[in-house]
């Protein structure tokens, strides 16, 4: 099997993947712009080949570079990066070479927002109204039909990046006036907490493996208001979660891929599907899926690419949590102190990647435990501020 990999030494807790591949006989190809002697060694001992682009944006250079794969070791199988920024490379090059996967007729039903809400309502979960606002008028009109607060958001956009709460008539000439030149999504501003169903999904469109993040504090306020970003796996997923996440899921079609999809829970205890994420989630929730269950979900992956059953044994023995730091604060405990307080619960604890920060912190720590409370007590800690 020939697979190529898009940006495979990007994010770094992704390269697993590719290695797992590897060690399978799959032969891993990479591209991407990094010269090849910065990868990781364990990345350049996995991949048969790499192939280096000045610029992956540049469609000819990264389409020369599968065509050279082509021709050197015959019929591409899979291409994929795992990464949001590439999906719709991913899908242009499976078009053109006739790949296994989305295409790129079917990927930016995947990508805008304003087009997810069909599939929602497919599926049979609620959703808010919400339109394309690129001018003044037009935004007016929606904010007329629904008052404020409204959120707006790149229609075609990653996370919480640019991502705004809009409160009054001031914050809508601040935003317009601001605003880059790409189409924005508006929407009423809910009231709740946000949950996700995250997953795996075989060839057959068969949900394989899910779990779920429940935040404590959301992306968009870590970003925008420099909050310490904390969410954590459950051990007991709620029963409407798994009901809504199962049919969101099937309606949008996915086949062998991963798979992170939002909800709010209103306080009274409403499910409202916000959007879908065709890849894995970020950060170190990957890492949280193996940590929170004992297994190794990246050669679970390589399972599903081989046809082969997902194998893991799905106990979910802990719940897992993720704080993050923010450099600046005056916070209570060292990260020493912190692993000498709470040692034994930190599974996992790292300097995050200077892209990631603003949305989950300079400094991650994974903690796993019996209960929610527990953990709970270790973020508190971690979180903890000097006001001295």
């Amino acid at each position: 099997m020939n697979f190529i990999c898009i940006s495979p030494h990007f994010p770094p807790n992704f390269v697993s993947f590719w290695t797992r591949l590897a060690a399978a006989g799959i032969r891993v190809l990479g591209i991407a712009e990094e010269p090849y002697h910065l990868l990781p060694r364990e990345l350049q001992q996995a991949m048969t080949e790499y192939y280096r682009v000045e610029n992956l944006n540049d469609y000819g250079e990264v389409i020369r570079a599968c065509g050279y794969f082509t021709h050197r070791y015959g019929k591409i199988d899979r291409i994929e990066s795992h990464n949001e920024h590439w999906l719709e490379l991913d899908a242009a090059l499976r078009s053109d070479f006739n790949v296994s996967g989305i295409k790129d007729d079917e990927i930016m039903d995947m990508k805008l927002k304003s087009r997810m809400k069909k599939a929602f309502k497919k599926a049979r979960v609620t959703v808010v109204d919400g339109t394309i606002v690129n001018d003044k008028a037009k935004a007016q009109t929606f904010i007329a039909d629904h008052g404020y607060p409204v959120i707006v958001k790149p229609d075609n956009g990653v996370g919480a990046a640019d991502t705004w709460r809009l409160n009054n008539d001031a914050d809508l000439e601040h935003f317009l006036a601001r605003k880059p030149g790409v189409d924005y999504f508006m929407e009423p501003f809910v009231t709740g907490g946000i949950e996700t169903f995250d997953g795996l999904v075989d060839a057959t469109g068969q949900v394989v493996f899910y779990s779920s993040l429940v935040y404590g504090s959301g992306v968009m306020e870590s970003v925008n208001n420099e909050v310490d970003l904390h969410y954590h796996i459950p051990r007991v997923l709620p029963k409407d979660l798994v009901k809504a996440g199962l049919a969101t899921v099937k309606a949008f079609g996915i086949r062998e891929r991963f798979f992170h999809v939002e909800y709010f829970r209103t306080p009274e205890n409403q499910l409202i599907g916000l959007e879908i994420n065709i890849r894995p989630p970020g950060g170190l929730t990957v890492d949280m899926f193996n940590y929170a269950n004992d297994i190794d979900i990246f050669s679970e992956y390589r399972n599903i690419v081989l046809g082969r059953p997902f194998s893991a044994d799905i106990s979910r023995k802990y719940v897992c949590h993720y704080a993050g730091r923010k450099y600046g604060k005056p916070y209570s405990y060292s990260v020493d102190e912190i692993l000498s307080r709470h040692g034994a619960t930190i599974a996992h604890h790292q300097a995050i990647d200077s892209i990631f920060s603003a949305a989950i912190g300079n400094y991650g720590f994974i903690i796993r435990t019996a209960t929610i409370e527990e953990g709970q007590a270790v973020v508190t800690d971690i979180h903890r501020l000097d006001h001295r």
